[in-house]
């Protein structure tokens, strides 16, 4: 009994290194292959990134609106009275006699 027990170890202590080994490779294999950011998930990935760079070019063109506007309105360099006349008209809700307001949500 005592020699089977001796040969089982070897065994285990010969076998053991590569079978971690073996278990750490298939590990890494299977994130590669299956995992969030695997070979199968990069299509979703690639049209999670064309979705949220459509948002940034349309934010980003808002951005651009308005940062004329704050442009026009400066007063450093002189706010366009156009654009103050619009905004007054607006809040204020005035219009002149001859003018038709029409108000959109």
């Amino acid at each position: 009994m005592g020699r089977q027990t001796g040969r089982f170890r070897n065994i285990l202590r010969s076998a053991g290194l590569p079978a971690v080994a073996i278990v750490i490779m298939a590990f890494f294999g299977y994130n590669a292959v299956l995992g969030p950011n695997g070979i199968i998930a990069m299509k979703d990935v690639s049209q999670e990134v064309g979705t949220r760079t459509a948002e940034y070019q349309q934010l980003d063109k808002k951005r651009a609106e308005l940062r004329n506007r704050v442009n026009l309105l400066d007063p450093k360099k002189g706010a366009d009275p156009d654009l103050v006349e619009e905004l007054l008209r607006k809040q204020l809700g005035a219009a002149r006699s001859d003018e038709v307001v029409v108000k959109l949500k």
